[in-house]
């Protein structure tokens, strides 16, 4: 991406490199290609810098739009304060039911918005289900023949889904805030060269 600076103002941003009139002057497409930085440059063309540094990752907060700014030779395209998601439902209030702005037949403390934890504990049930489907046969073999049992190792397998659920569950349900939240699910490298998150993994039935 380039932008166009007249009199130290950008006054156009420039996504493809196209014919353009600066001034009196017509210039083909391929100064873009061809030219030198500043040569580009001399003519008020310069190549944008990214300035990723506020960016941060958009499944736990809402970014800015990017803002450009011209300075010391330089144009850069930088995001504002990022914006944290809400790790909590939101809830109606009874002002805002008396204001309208609630669905008819809403009560206090409904759920309006749901929070982060909502989401994510909704697709860990759905992860231990995925797990535990492949088996229920098993399940539902022993509910309907009398003399046959779940193996010991399906049995156990299916118990040990359930309980890291769980515990899974519950960390996302006590995490404090949104921030809180990204480290239970932030992979880093340990000492023995695994990587791992705080949260773990649902265990997965050895063949």
């Amino acid at each position: 991406m380039y932008a166009l600076v007249e009199d130290n103002e950008i006054t156009k941003l420039i996504n493809n490199p196209k014919a353009m009139v600066i001034g009196d002057v017509q210039y083909p497409a391929k100064i873009f290609q061809l030219w030198s930085t500043s040569e580009l440059n001399a003519i008020g063309i310069y190549e944008v810098v990214f300035d990723d540094s506020n960016k941060k990752d958009e499944k736990w907060y809402i970014n800015t739009n990017q803002s450009f700014a011209f300075a010391d030779g330089t144009v850069t395209a930088s995001y504002g304060t990022a914006t944290a998601k809400a790790h909590a439902d939101s809830l109606w209030t009874q002002d805002e039911i008396d204001d309208g702005d609630a669905p008819e037949g809403t009560s206090p403390g409904d759920v309006k918005t749901r929070g982060l934890k909502y989401n994510l504990i909704q697709t860990i049930k759905q992860q231990a289900s995925g797990l535990l489907a492949p088996t229920d046969w098993y399940v539902v073999k022993a509910s309907e023949v009398s003399d046959y049992s779940v193996p010991t190792n399906i049995a156990t397998y299916r118990a040990s889904v359930r309980t890291k659920s769980n515990e899974m569950e519950t960390a996302i349900t006590n995490a404090v805030n949104t921030p809180a939240l990204e480290t239970l699910y932030t992979y880093t490298e340990q000492e023995d060269g695994t990587v791992t998150r705080p949260l773990g993994e649902l265990p997965v039935l050895e063949s």
